[in-house]
C-alpha cells in the first residue's frame, strides 16, 4: 500500500458520550497515523467537528430502553440497513463501532462477509449483567478496546483480543475548571451557593427527570438561601431543557461545551445528576454529587432481572461500596432527593467523604499515563496494519 494512501476509517456512534470518544479518537488518528486519515460515518456535533463526513446525526437512533425504543424500531432497522449499505459503498481500511451495541453489533454483523476489520470501543458491562454476551460481541468485532482495567478478561476468555486504553474521560479536563472565571462571568457572588444540575443528554432522560429536579431544586431552595442553578447540556436536549428550567424558582443558567461545564464544576458545592458518565466527570473534579435515573418501568423490570451489580455508578461499582448516593426508579423522588442533595451542600462527613473517597478513581482510569485516545488510535491503527500484512 503506497505510504501516502489515506487511512479510510468509518465509525459509529450511536450516543452523546460515543460522539466525545469519537472525536477524540479521529484526532489520536490523525495524530499518530503518519498519512492522510479520511472517516466517514454516524456522529455528533463532536466527530464532526474533529472532520467526521457524517451519513445522518447520531440523534436519529439515540434512544435508550425497551418502551422507548419499540415504536421507533421501524425507523431503526432501516437505519442500520442503510449504514451497513454505506460501509459497503466506501469500503473502509477499518470499521469502528462505539458503544450502543444494539445498533452497532448489527450493522457489524451485515458488513462482516466483506472482511472489513471491526474494531470495537467501550466494552458491552458483560460484569454487570447478561455475561453470555461476551461470545457473541467475539463473533461481530474482531478487536475490542475496553475503557476500565478489569474488562479485557472478560473477552479475552472466549477468544476476543481486547487492550485496555483507558477512559476518554480522563482527557476532559473535568478537574481543572475555574471556578473564580465562571462566577466573575455570569456575575455570581462569593456568598452565593451554586448546585449543578445535570438532566441526562438523552431525550428520554431529560423528559423524565426535569421535573424531579425542578421539584428538588425548589425544595432545596426553600431551605438554602442564596441558591443559584447552573444546568448544563448538549444540543442534541437544550431545546427541551431551557424552557423547562426557565419556570424554576430560583436563578438557572443554562450553560454549554465542557469549558463552561468544568468551570461551573469548579464554582459548585454539590451536583444532581443524571447517572452516566457525567458520574466519573464530577468525581474528577472531586465535585460532591448525588446521582438519579428513572426508566419506563416496563424496561427497569426487565433491567433488575439481568443485572449482577449492586451500583449502577461506576464510582461506586469501582470502589465496591456506595460513596455517591444513587436514588433510582422508586426512590428517584423530589423528597429522597432533595435530602441527599441538602446533606452535600452542608459541611458534613459526608461530603468529605466523597471528596476523599474518589481520588483513586484517575489512576483506575488511565490518568497520569498517554492520553487514553491516542492510545485507542494506536490499537486501530495496529488492527489497520495486520489487516493490511495478511492482505485482508
Amino acid at each position: 500500500m503506497p505510504a501516502d494512501r489515506p487511512v479510510v476509517v468509518y465509525m459509529i456512534a450511536g450516543e452523546p458520550s460515543g460522539d466525545l470518544l469519537g472525536g477524540r479518537l479521529i484526532e489520536g488518528l490523525r495524530e499518530r497515523a503518519g498519512r492522510p486519515v479520511v472517516v466517514r460515518g454516524v456522529g455528533g456535533p463532536r466527530m464532526r467537528e474533529a472532520g467526521l463526513d457524517p451519513l445522518f446525526d447520531l440523534s436519529e437512533i439515540a434512544f435508550m430502553g425497551v418502551a422507548e425504543i419499540l415504536p421507533r424500531l421501524p425507523g431503526l432497522l432501516e437505519r442500520i440497513r442503510r449504514t451497513a449499505d454505506d460501509v459497503a459503498r466506501v469500503r473502509p481500511d477499518v470499521l469502528v463501532t462505539i458503544d450502543a451495541p444494539d445498533f452497532v453489533f448489527r450493522v457489524a454483523r451485515r458488513v462482516r462477509p466483506l472482511g472489513i476489520p471491526v474494531v470495537h470501543y467501550v466494552a458491552p458491562t458483560v460484569w454487570a449483567w447478561r455475561p453470555g454476551r461476551a461470545a457473541r460481541v467475539a463473533r461481530s468485532v474482531d478487536h475490542l478496546m475496553t475503557l476500565l482495567p478489569f474488562e479485557p478478561e472478560h473477552f479475552v476468555r472466549v477468544g476476543l483480543p481486547a487492550t485496555f486504553v483507558g477512559h476518554s474521560v480522563v482527557e476532559s479536563g473535568a478537574g481543572q475548571g475555574d471556578g473564580v472565571r465562571f462566577r466573575r462571568a455570569h456575575g455570581i457572588g462569593d456568598e452565593e451557593t451554586v448546585l449543578t444540575v445535570l438532566p441526562g443528554s438523552r431525550r428520554g432522560e431529560v423528559t423524565r427527570l426535569l421535573p424531579i429536579f425542578g421539584e428538588t431544586v425548589a425544595r432545596l431552595a426553600r431551605r438554602h438561601s442564596g441558591l443559584r442553578v447552573v444546568v448544563p447540556t448538549v444540543p442534541n436536549v437544550a431545546p427541551l431543557v431551557g424552557p423547562a428550567v426557565a419556570a424554576w424558582p430560583v436563578p438557572t443558567l443554562v450553560v454549554g461545551g465542557d469549558a463552561e461545564k468544568f468551570d461551573a464544576f469548579a464554582a459548585s458545592r454539590a451536583a444532581l445528576a443524571c447517572s452516566g458518565t457525567v458520574a466519573l466527570e464530577l468525581a474528577l473534579a472531586g465535585l460532591p454529587a448525588v446521582v438519579a435515573y428513572k426508566v419506563n418501568p416496563i424496561t427497569a423490570a426487565i433491567v433488575r432481572r439481568l443485572i449482577r451489580v449492586p451500583y449502577v455508578n461506576l464510582v461506586n461499582i469501582m470502589l465496591g461500596r456506595m460513596l455517591v448516593p444513587e436514588l433510582l426508579q422508586d426512590d428517584c423522588t423530589p423528597e429522597r432527593l432533595e435530602a441527599a442533595v441538602g446533606t452535600l451542600l452542608s459541611e458534613g462527613a459526608a461530603r468529605q467523604a466523597q471528596i476523599a473517597g474518589v481520588r483513586d478513581v484517575a489512576a483506575w482510569l488511565g490518568a497520569g499515563g498517554e492520553a487514553p485516545s491516542r492510545r485507542a488510535a494506536a490499537v486501530v491503527l495496529s488492527v489497520f496494519a495486520d489487516a493490511v500484512s495478511r492482505g485482508r
